[in-house]
């Protein structure tokens, strides 16, 4: 089958994670994304460990996929002659330098508009290119905190918590593919390409999503509180007599269902509890009365009569345990990839499924410069040339 993005090339010029990300996924729809590392290190993430799976980092195997690899270095006058050659024919760009590095390298969407006016150069930064704080490098971590998010996660009589997952730049690389994918169908309305500008700090903003919503009308910003949800109840973790489970109670009919199933007909009858916005009013006395009972029970027991009823709920896995759930196995959600050096690496499959132009394996996350002189053939270079670029320490 043909790829949605067959023919659509990717310069990327990104490392660590958000970017690499983006370019990932756009990878896995069909574009030639052509990797851009510094001689002698490539991307930090090579060195993010461990874990390591035969030497070779985790971190980086599970980011790259579907990219080919080039060493260049970007301060020498023959290396950006090689990107501008690039950029000439390419449809994006996807760059996460802090906040002018590039322009003062010459590398900047001023300076690469002119050689490609169709280019959707993408310019992903820990807080955006504009503000008092564009010059501030940006982390996950440090977005998480700065960001609000660790402000609401984990329980309140406890220090702030991150995300088990590096949430913030995950999220800011999907936000960065769907910015490209918008710009670059406007490019082939208009055959103009544009600038797009993504941050860590706007995606967390967006991610607040209602809970920004409620301050602004209350006044009042949501804490933390565990599992628990601010406007919703019962919504969180319970104890079993055997493991911890979700119970997801999101309305006064599943709240209805969920006292017949487990036969709580004096809670459903308690008018403390017969709405939504009573059950909030009264979560304290509400979840303790749960929790006594949910203790009494084993999981199985749970499950089965809510399930029965409709009502979800459901285990808190471990990542050994989702892993190797068979729904997980049944949506192809973990890919083997054939790899030189990492003998039967697994990695998470492809979160979106086409009909008509699915996303696919191609290529292994690339070795360090592993594609430079292909890809320098195809620009023109001639052998002589490539080895002079490699006495001179370009590439």
């Amino acid at each position: 089958m043909q790829s949605s993005l067959e023919g659509i090339k990717v310069l990327d010029l990104s490392r660590t994670l958000a970017g690499p990300f983006c370019t990932m996924l756009l990878g896995d729809m069909g574009a030639d994304v052509i990797k851009v590392e510094q001689p002698g290190m490539g991307d930090e993430s090579r060195r993010f460990t461990p874990p390591t799976w035969n030497g070779e980092s985790c971190y980086y195997l599970t980011s790259n996929r579907n990219k080919r690899s080039i060493t260049v270095d970007l301060k020498s006058t023959e290396g950006r002659e090689i990107i501008y050659k690039l950029a000439k024919d390419a449809d994006i760009l996807v760059e996460n330098y802090r906040t002018g590095t590039l322009e003062k390298l010459g590398l900047g969407y001023e300076t690469l508009k002119e050689i490609n006016p169709r280019l959707v150069y993408c310019s992903i930064s820990g807080f955006g290119r504009t503000g008092p704080e564009r010059f501030r490098a940006g982390y996950d971590l440090l977005l998480q905190g700065f960001g609000g998010l660790m402000s609401i996660t984990g329980d309140a009589d406890r220090a702030p918590a991150k995300a088990g997952m590096s949430i913030v730049d995950l999220t800011t690389g999907m936000f960065a593919v769907y910015g490209i994918l918008s710009a670059l169908f406007s490019t082939q309305k208009t055959g103009k390409g544009q600038f797009v500008d993504v941050s860590l700090l706007d995606g967390q903003i967006v991610l607040l999503n209602h809970l920004a919503t409620g301050y602004m009308a209350t006044g009042s910003p949501a804490g933390r509180m565990g599992s628990a949800h601010p406007s919703i109840v019962p919504y969180q973790s319970f104890r079993t007599k055997d493991m911890d489970i979700i119970l997801a109670v999101a309305n006064d009919g599943l709240w209805t269902k969920c006292c017949h199933a487990l036969e709580w007909m004096d809670l459903l009858a308690d008018s403390r509890f017969t709405t939504n916005v009573n059950r909030v009013t009264h979560r304290t006395e509400l979840v303790k009365i749960i929790s006594e009972r949910m203790i009494t029970m084993e999981s199985k027991e749970v499950f089965e009569r809510l399930n029965r009823a409709g009502v979800p709920c459901g285990p808190i896995h471990t990542i050994e345990q989702i892993l190797n759930h068979p729904q997980v196995h049944s949506r192809e959600m973990l890919i083997e990839i054939e790899h030189p050096i990492v003998k039967n690496l697994k990695v998470p499959g492809f979160p979106v499924k086409l009909s008509n132009t699915p996303a696919n394996l191609r290529r292994y996350p690339p070795l360090l410069g592993e594609h430079t002189e292909e890809v320098l053939d195809e620009l023109g270079y001639s052998t002589t040339q490539i080895k002079k670029l490699k006495s001179g320490k370009v590439i």
